[in-house]
């Protein structure tokens, strides 16, 4: 028959949902600090053994095998010391039971902060230890406060906090709302293990799909990106990893039975599947869904894109205030600019007429060079020499009639005829400076 204090131990053992030999070592370790304060010297090494079958409490001692006997707390005599160890020598250090009579006693009142405080710490440790395994996966709990700056949930064996960071901006949470959270952080403190958990974290759909979807589970499907806004829209990149597997099929549903338990399950949020792609224009065009792409222009070394979208289609390809587009960005990891056909068919014309303006200007030039090159080449050297010229130098040389030569006259360029022109008005002016020398 167990004794009460075997009972006791196994009670507070399940209370504190902890082994029956963690309790066990805690008491020991309480009992023996509680007798070396009351029995034993203070540097003394003492420990307690509780018989897991009768419950009896025993506690040893080490002491120094002497002739003869002055400390009775330190010392022990040869005779005595055989009865634990049979080899024992004067000098030797020997563990010797040395119970105190009043253990009952000295148990219920001075080792009892002790043991509590003990029982405390070893509970806080199997906690930290069960839910640090637990990290980034969900957990599900109890609204217990809700307070201005954190929501307090009862998981169970511990509370947890969700600051107001982690809390989704389109819930509204009271006490009693039992919610999935994502566990975020578990870190030990002097007090108590700390959890942070969350309602807007993106791991929180990529863990409700896992749970929803076994193709995902069992890695059929891989999960790729997940970005959300949460309580307003999500996106997510999905490919198969198996030939012939629909991978937005699996994750939908059947009558889209899936994704609606999930959208349920985070109020209401609209959630985007789509393929992902290793070709960058495949990908930011499903990634602008539900929006038609009519075409994707991508610029690799800046990592930026172009989309056309219908004009039709424009407003629900940028989202309210943005937000499909601005998590198609987060999705792919582009920067994506938005532009309507009407507006990209615009642009290529004008780019078209730039084109083609160019390519006149420059035929034009170089029929003006070859036109301004064949006169140059046709004139005597002594028209490139400066200086005053005389009008019988620029009037046309006709044919002499004795001389029987061709009496046809040449045809000029209007060119040439603009050069006469100015060479006959120089040698007027030339010639009146010389009428007024002479009447000089």
């Amino acid at each position: 028959m167990k004794s009460d204090f075997l009972l006791a131990i196994t009670q507070l053992a399940a209370e504190k949902g902890l082994s029956k030999d963690v309790v066990l070592g805690v008491v020991e370790s309480a009992l023996a600090s509680a007798y070396r304060k009351n029995n034993f010297a203070p540097n003394q090494v003492v420990s307690v053994k509780i018989n897991s079958t009768n419950g009896r409490v025993e506690v040893w001692a080490e002491k120094t095998v002497v002739r003869f006997v002055d400390d009775p707390r330190t010392e022990v005599s040869l005779a005595e010391a055989k009865r634990f160890k049979k080899d024992a020598k004067i000098d030797d250090v020997v563990n010797v039971e040395s119970t105190p009579p009043n253990a009952g006693r000295v148990a219920a009142q001075t080792a009892k902060q002790v043991i509590l405080q003990r029982l405390h710490e070893a509970e806080h440790s199997a906690i930290f230890d069960e839910f640090s395994g637990k990290a980034g996966d969900i957990v599900s709990g109890v609204v217990r406060r809700v307070d201005p700056k954190q929501v307090t949930i009862d998981l169970g064996r511990i509370e947890a906090v969700m600051p107001a960071a982690e809390q989704s901006p389109a819930e509204h949470y009271r006490a009693g709302q039992r919610l999935r959270v994502y566990l975020v952080e578990v870190a030990q403190t002097a007090r108590s293990p700390m959890l942070v958990v969350s309602r807007s974290h993106p791991n929180l759909l990529r863990c409700l799909l896992e749970l929803e979807v076994p193709e995902i589970f069992n890695g059929t499907v891989e999960i790729k990106s997940v970005v959300r806004e949460a309580g307003f829209r999500s996106k997510v990149a999905v490919v198969a990893k198996q030939e012939g597997v629909d991978a937005v099929g699996c994750c939908v549903g059947l009558r889209g039975i899936r994704i609606q338990n999930i959208v349920s399950e985070l109020g209401g949020e609209k959630i985007d599947v789509v393929n992902w792609s290793p070709d960058p224009a495949i990908f930011i065009a499903s990634a602008l869904s539900p929006a038609q792409v009519a075409a994707v222009k991508v610029d690799e070394k800046r990592k930026s894109a172009i989309a056309v979208i219908p004009d039709k289609m424009l407003s629900l390809a940028i989202g309210k205030e943005g937000q499909n587009v601005r998590l198609a960005v987060k999705l792919t990891g582009w920067n994506v600019d938005i532009k309507s056909a009407s507006e990209a068919g615009k642009e290529k014309i004008e780019e078209k007429a730039v084109k083609a303006v160019g390519k006149a200007k420059k035929a034009a030039d170089a029929e003006e060079t070859h036109v301004d090159a064949a006169p140059v080449a046709a004139t005597d050297k002594t028209d490139t020499v400066k200086g005053l010229r005389f009008s019988e130098d620029i009037i046309p040389a006709t044919s002499d009639a004795a001389g029987g030569k061709d009496k046809k006259k040449k045809k000029k360029s209007s060119k040439e005829h603009a050069e006469d022109g100015i060479r006959l008005k120089r040698s007027r002016r030339d010639s009146d400076m010389y009428d007024a020398e002479d009447d000089i």
